[in-house]
């Protein structure tokens, strides 16, 4: 009983430092990216005509924390992929364990692929129908807190959905999802999806579906790769237990 209370224990502080660690790799990337803020602030800014306007002080360290903030985000992706990794390592047979190390840029360039997405086609085509719509009523003025905040409420959800395949595609593999329990979970999955996409764009019919297919799609890519997966698993264990 005193084993295995140590043995919860040992897990317990394993974890806190995985933490720790991936604490520590943040603040190293905030650091970083704040350094280099300004010119992620140009490179984000460059197709808008005109300045944005700052309402006072606390708009610029908003930009700064905001900014800085999604850049630790993305590149600390595969350091917390590789603390759960490492974590859940030793319940993983060798061969799920070289396998699912193959997981880890994978997520990274995934979630890359997804702020791509996000920025170069729902965020522009979003904001162009938005001005448009409104082009013969108002003059669109942006503030750098309104337009930021637009900006990546739209993008970043993508980057962290373009994740879910490999996600779901670690969990097949360790036996935890099974595509039968994706497929049994598709209608609430959508509506769940749905709910998201809704939220994270503008309130009109045209934003929505611009944001909510993608996410269907990639839900039903997930339950492939989890198909995929299943099948080797299957394969796997019964070439074991031969």
């Amino acid at each position: 009983m005193q084993e295995k209370e140590m043995s919860v224990i040992d897990h317990l502080d394993e974890l806190r430092n995985r933490i720790i660690k991936v604490i520590v790799a943040f603040v190293i990337f905030l650091g970083i990216g704040l350094y280099y803020t300004k010119a992620i602030f140009n490179f984000l800014v460059q197709d808008l005509h005109g300045k944005l306007l700052a309402l006072g002080p606390s708009d610029v360290l908003w930009i700064y924390l905001m900014i800085g903030g999604v850049f630790a985000i993305a590149c600390s992706i595969p350091v917390i992929a590789y603390q759960i990794w490492a974590f859940v390592k030793p319940a993983l047979h060798v061969k799920e364990r070289k396998s699912t190390m193959l997981y880890i840029p994978a997520l990274f360039l995934l979630f890359v692929c997804g702020l791509a997405f996000g920025y170069y086609f729902i965020f522009p085509n979003v904001l162009k129908f938005l001005q448009d719509i409104g082009e013969d009523l108002v003059t669109v003025t942006f503030t750098a807190e309104r337009y930021f905040s637009f900006l990546f409420n739209l993008v970043v959800p993508f980057a962290f959905f373009f994740d879910l395949p490999v996600i779901i595609l670690f969990l097949t593999s360790i036996g935890i999802v099974s595509p039968a329990f994706l497929r049994k979970s598709r209608r609430f999955a959508y509506f769940i999806l749905i709910i998201i996409g809704t939220a994270i764009s503008p309130p009109d019919f045209v934003s929505d579906m611009m944001t909510s297919l993608p996410l269907l799609v990639i839900y039903e890519l997930s339950i492939l790769v989890s198909s995929i997966a299943y099948r080797r698993r299957i394969k796997r264990l019964q070439h074991e237990s031969e």
